[in-house]
C-alpha cells in the first residue's frame, strides 16, 4: 500500500499578497509560498507520492459560489491595473475601502458599484485579503488540488490530500476574505457529494472557524458542517459568527456544529473538541469526510492563541480516521513554518492509521502509515500574541 496521495498546483506560487492591511496598517502577509513548499517538502521525504493537479471546471467552482464572485474574482487584478490604481494613488494591490453594511443600506439591496475601488467591497469581507498578479490562477490551482484529492478518492484511494495554497474555509457563496479567495473544502465536498449522494461531513479543525463552509451549506442536510475553532466570543476572527447556537436552517437544522475553544487550550481540550466533532458526525452516517486542516491550532503558531502539539495534531487525525470514510484532507492556516510541514504529516500519520484501525475493525484493507512518529511532544512556543494584537484574521 502507498501513503497518502499529495495533490500539488504548481500556479498556487503565483499568489503573493505582498501584505495585509489590518487596521487600517500595511503589514507583511503571512500567507506566502513557502507555506506549501514546506508542507510539500515534508510530505516527501515521508513518502507521500505527489500527483499533479488537473484544471478545475466552471461548473465546480459554480457550484458552491455565486457566478457574480467569479466573475469578479477573474477580472478584479486586471480591472484594477487597468484603472491605473497602481500608479495613483499607488496601490499595487486589490483592496476594498467601502462596503455595503445593512445599516447604510437598510431595505435596499446593494447596487454593484461602476468604479473598480467601490466593487471590491461588494465581494470582500475584509481589507487585509489583497489581490495581485496572479492570485485568480493560484486560487484556481488551489481549487484543481481539491477537486484532484477527490477524484482520487472516487477512484479508490482511501484518503487523499490536497496542499490548497491560499486556502479557502472562510470563503462564503458571494463573498471571499480571510486570506481566501475560492473555497476549496466546499468545492471537494460538493464534487463528492454529487457522485457519491449524501451525506457528506465537511470537518474544520483550523484554528478559525469554518465560517464558509457553515454559510454555504446551513440551509442543507446533504453536507453536514462542523468546526472546532477558538472561540470567537474571545476576540478572535471570524468575530461576527462560529458560536454553538448556530446549528443550521431548515433542511440543515442540526446539520451544523461548532466547538469552540477556550484562548490556551492545549492537547487536551483539542482532541476532546475533535473527538466530539467526530462522534457528532458519525450520527449522520455520511458516505465520505473532507477535512478541512488548518494547523495554527499549534503553540508555535503566531495567529491563534491555541497550544496543541505534534502529537495532538496525530491524535486528531486517528480520530477523524475513525471514522472509517473516503476522505479528501484540504490545507488551510498554518503559519509557522518551521512546523507547518512537520504537523501536517503527523495528521496525515493520525488519519492513516485511524483508518488502518477502522478498516480492521470492518475486516477490510486500508493504507498503513508511513510518516514518521512526532518528534516531539510540542512545537516551540515562538512568542504567541494576544487577541487585541494578533486579531486572529488568517486561514
Amino acid at each position: 500500500m502507498t501513503a497518502i496521495p499529495l495533490a500539488w498546483s504548481d500556479a498556487q506560487r503565483l499568489h503573493d499578497p505582498a501584505a495585509e492591511i489590518w487596521v487600517g496598517v500595511r503589514t507583511p502577509a503571512v500567507e506566502v509560498a513557502a507555506r506549501a513548499d514546506a508542507i510539500r517538502t515534508a510530505l516527501e521525504q515521508a513518502g507521500h507520492p505527489v500527483v499533479t493537479a488537473t484544471a478545475a471546471p466552471e461548473p465546480a467552482l459554480a457550484a458552491v459560489h455565486d457566478r457574480a464572485l467569479l466573475d469578479f474574482l477573474a477580472g478584479a487584478w486586471e480591472q484594477w491595473e487597468q484603472s491605473g490604481l497602481p500608479q495613483d494613488p499607488g496601490q499595487d494591490r486589490v483592496v476594498p475601502y467601502f462596503f455595503p453594511h445593512p445599516g447604510l443600506l437598510g431595505t435596499l439591496a446593494p447596487a454593484l458599484p461602476v468604479a473598480t475601488w467601490a466593487r471590491t467591497g461588494h465581494f470582500a469581507f475584509d481589507t487585509m485579503t489583497l489581490i495581485g498578479p496572479g492570485t485568480w490562477e493560484a486560487a484556481l490551482g488551489a481549487a484543481g488540488a481539491a477537486l484532484t484529492a477527490a477524484e482520487l478518492v472516487l477512484d479508490g484511494a482511501p484518503a487523499a490530500y490536497a496542499c490548497c495554497r491560499p486556502p479557502g474555509h472562510h470563503v462564503t457563496r458571494s463573498a471571499y476574505g480571510g486570506c481566501c479567495y475560492l473555497n476549496n473544502g466546499a468545492i471537494a465536498a460538493a464534487r463528492l457529494l454529487e457522485a457519491l449522494g449524501g451525506p457528506v461531513a465537511l470537518l474544520d479543525i483550523d484554528a478559525h472557524h469554518g465560517n464558509g463552509a457553515q454559510s454555504i451549506f446551513y440551509a442543507s442536510a446533504d453536507v453536514v458542517t462542523g468546526s472546532v475553532h477558538v472561540d470567537p466570543g474571545a476576540g478572535w476572527f471570524p468575530h461576527f459568527l462560529g458560536f454553538a447556537g448556530e446549528q443550521g436552517d431548515g433542511d440543515g437544522e442540526g446539520a451544523n456544529r461548532n466547538v469552540v475553544l477556550a484562548p490556551g487550550s492545549d492537547d487536551a481540550p483539542w482532541a476532546a473538541a475533535v473527538q466530539e466533532l467526530v462522534d457528532w458526525a458519525r450520527g449522520f452516517a455520511p458516505r465520505a469526510l473532507v477535512v478541512a486542516l488548518g494547523v495554527d491550532a499549534a503553540a508555535g503558531d503566531s495567529e491563534s492563541p491555541l497550544r496543541a502539539s505534534a502529537a495532538g495534531y496525530r491524535a486528531a487525525g486517528h480520530a477523524l480516521g475513525s471514522l472509517g470514510l473516503p476522505t479528501v484532507v484540504v490545507q488551510e492556516g498554518g503559519y509557522d513554518l518551521a512546523m507547518i510541514g512537520a504537523l501536517v504529516r503527523e495528521t496525515l500519520a493520525g488519519l492513516s492509521d485511524g483508518l488502518a484501525a477502522a478498516a480492521a475493525r470492518a475486516g477490510t484493507r486500508a493504507i498503513p502509515s508511513t510518516a514518521s512518529p512526532a518528534r516531539a511532544t510540542g512545537a516551540a512556543h515562538t512568542g504567541v500574541r494576544g487577541a487585541h494584537a494578533t486579531e486572529v484574521r488568517r486561514g
